[in-house]
């Protein structure tokens, strides 16, 4: 198994990026039922690499320029492995006491590591973190914790959320609506607030909607800046922001799923402007630092809260240790009970690699978006629609209209996919059609790029 990975990945840029399967091409390849005798290991694997791998999308190849980057290493597979064999659950301290201690310094090195706010360290008065599935789950957490402070705890006895509102942009990730109806907090109760020009939050805008709500008697509790949107990278102006959080009350969350590991490399420190004054921050090494998928950092400054909207305690859970004070249950610390030792990957990754490994990948990622931004620039039958200081560039094609822009790019973005070379995502920004070009593969060289940029220069 460890050779087939090891070939797998070392082969990747020799592959398509997508696969050429139809909607029920895979399934019809399997036998409709189950074997009833065991069938020998090979044979496994044989249909892993002539079904299965055929069947995928490869987020790994170097000109995978879609969503965003979803990097594995070498030293993260191996700690899923031994995550596996090992086979703990680490609900609570008792239960495992080494993967709770192992995550919460996982959660300390990392805070030292993205140069983030004292507060949000594990040894600071209210703070610390926890390592999350994604950033849809730290979102929602994020949200039960402000409703729970918010209501001064009512909500968890009385589950009155009609009166509670929430607060982001268009650009915000479908996540946060998708966390807000869970809370009970339905769309009639979210405010979409406008952006400006370079489709960030326009606060202005946000305290006049915050103040007409409390005028109507209505109770605004959450609002999400977002440091880099998934359709065009934009940020959030997180202080301004507070300004007008803190005065009304209301819960600050900083959604940096995507770009915050940029901090990892100190001249990008900038994506961090603000963070100390949120009451919960995350960002994802699954996407940007090589540590494979599932792993999402979650700090609050305000643990009473985390702690008050999600610790259920039955006397099957008890332990004098979490009592006391003395250890971390984290299960209280999300939404499911169970959980799996997450924090081996960052541990193996960050002892094996280096923490020098990530910066120049980093660097070089932004390096190459900027070279290519020139290169579209230079062409006068493309332009670019939105910022680009980091590994993401938005462009679209002229038109003779913007109707007529919008056609053409959709089709550049079909024709371009259906080579199989490349693998971009559309995506709509002020109701036009976008092509993103996300850099972010640790396998991508500049050379991969410029030959998407050709690919795509082509076919306008």
């Amino acid at each position: 198994m460890i050779e087939l990975i090891a070939s797998y990945l070392e082969t990747i840029g020799d592959r398509p990026v997508t696969s050429d399967v139809r909607p029920g091409d895979v399934r019809a390849q399997l036998p409709e039922h189950p074997p009833t005798n065991p069938e020998p290991f090979d044979a496994v694997l044989r249909d892993v690499v002539d079904i299965v791998i055929p069947g995928l999308t490869h987020w790994q190849h170097p000109n995978f320029y879609a969503f965003f980057p979803g990097n594995s290493s070498y030293p993260s597979i191996l700690a899923d492995l031994l995550t596996a064999g090992l086979g703990v659950q680490g609900m609570s301290w008792l239960s495992s006491p080494a993967c709770t201690e192992v995550e919460t310094l996982m959660m300390d090195w990392m805070q030292e590591l993205l140069g983030l706010p004292a507060h949000f360290r594990s040894t600071s008065e209210n703070g610390g973190g926890v390592i999350q599935g994604s950033a849809s789950e730290a979102t929602l957490s994020s949200i039960l914790a402000a409703r729970w402070k918010r209501t001064d705890g009512r909500v968890n006895t009385d589950g009155d959320t009609s009166k509670l509102i929430a607060y982001c942009t268009s650009q915000a990730h479908s996540s946060i609506e998708k966390g807000l109806r869970i809370a009970g907090i339905g769309t009639a109760n979210i405010r979409i607030v406008a952006h400006d020009e370079n489709f960030a939050m326009n606060v202005d805008a946000l305290r006049a909607i915050v103040e007409e709500d409390e005028r109507r008697g209505l109770v605004p509790f959450w609002v999400c800046s977002t440091h880099g949107t998934t359709s065009s990278g934009a940020f959030d102006p997180t202080a301004k922001i507070a300004a007008v959080a803190r005065e009304h009350r209301i819960w600050l969350h900083v959604d940096a799923a995507m770009h915050g590991i940029a901090a990892l490399e100190p001249s990008l420190r900038w994506v961090n402007d603000g963070l100390e004054l949120a009451d919960s921050y995350c960002t994802n090494p699954h996407k940007w630092m090589g540590v494979n998928f599932d792993c999402d950092l979650f700090w609050t400054a305000d643990r009473t809260s985390l702690l008050g909207a999600l610790s259920i305690l039955p006397e099957y859970l008890r332990s004098a240790a979490a009592q006391s004070g003395a250890a971390i249950d984290y299960r209280d610390w999300q939404i499911p009970l169970g959980r799996r030792f997450r924090s081996l990957k960052l541990w193996f990754a960050i002892r094996t690699d280096g923490t020098d490994v990530f910066r120049p990948l980093i660097r070089s990622h932004v390096d190459m978006t900027q070279r290519l931004a020139a290169l579209v620039a230079a062409d006068p039958r493309f332009e670019i629609v939105a910022e680009h200081p980091l590994n993401l560039l938005c462009l679209r094609l002229r038109g003779d209209s913007p109707e007529h822009g919008d056609v053409l790019t959709d089709a550049l973005v079909e024709s371009a996919n259906a080579t199989r070379q490349v693998m971009f995502t559309r995506t709509a920004l002020d109701g036009r059609s976008v092509l993103r070009f996300s850099i972010g593969s640790r396998t991508t060289t500049w050379e991969h790029v410029e030959s998407a940029w050709g690919l795509l220069r082509d076919g306008a």
